[in-house]
């Protein structure tokens, strides 16, 4: 029977049925492309792949932060407040992630006939970089970035409901959706913690 690993290093590997994953078909470029997708560079690292794949998340998200709004300060016709196009270029490439994060951990679960297998962090990225829209850009420091860090691997290796039910859902959008979920709780409590320590501070 085959097994149904996880990138959390504290979620054991599970026996699933075989007929819930696709049969495997013979490798192309695109079987390799999706397999760089979805292990980011750092799936096949033997220890911790999901929180090296939460930090790849990090490293991505925090250049394309700076890098927007340095963009964006160069428009001088631009009239919108600066915070709005850039959380929606910024929620755009998450969205683009997360689709191109399905399509590539469904390839690679079929071509390896794992059921969502360890290797595949591009759903940490995803999860990790929806918890990091709770950092506002007024508030100095690393501290909001660190919280959103630990708070997304929290509820991705706890996943209180529904995120273990999540992973039920088929192929690569199972995958997916639990860490997505994750990362919106982590973004939910970030922000509380963010206001109260603003509130407390004034």
């Amino acid at each position: 029977m085959p097994v149904k690993e996880s990138s959390d290093e504290l979620n054991p590997a599970v026996a699933v049925p075989a007929t819930e994953i696709a049969p495997a078909k013979r490798r192309t470029a695109a079987d390799y492309l999706a397999l760089a997708i979805a292990t980011c560079g750092v799936g096949y690292f033997p220890i911790a792949p999901g929180t090296l794949g939460s930090l790849v998340g990090v490293a991505i998200y925090l250049p394309l932060e700076y890098g927007t709004r340095q963009l964006l300060a160069k428009i001088p016709a631009l009239v919108l407040p600066m915070d709005t196009p850039v959380l929606a270029i910024k929620s755009l490439v998450i969205l683009g992630l997360t689709l191109i994060g399905i399509w590539a951990a469904s390839r690679v679960e079929a071509r390896l006939r794992i059921k969502d297998p360890g290797i595949v962090v591009i759903d940490e990225v995803a999860g990790q970089m929806i918890a990091l829209l709770s950092v506002p850009a007024f508030f100095p420091g690393w501290l909001p970035v660190l919280s959103a860090f630990l708070l997304f691997r929290l509820f991705d290796i706890w996943k209180p409901y529904p995120i273990r039910r999540l992973e039920s859902l088929e192929s690569g959008l199972g995958i997916m959706a639990d860490d997505v979920v994750a990362g919106v709780y982590a973004f939910i409590v970030n922000c509380l913690l963010i206001s109260v320590y603003v509130l407390l501070m004034k």
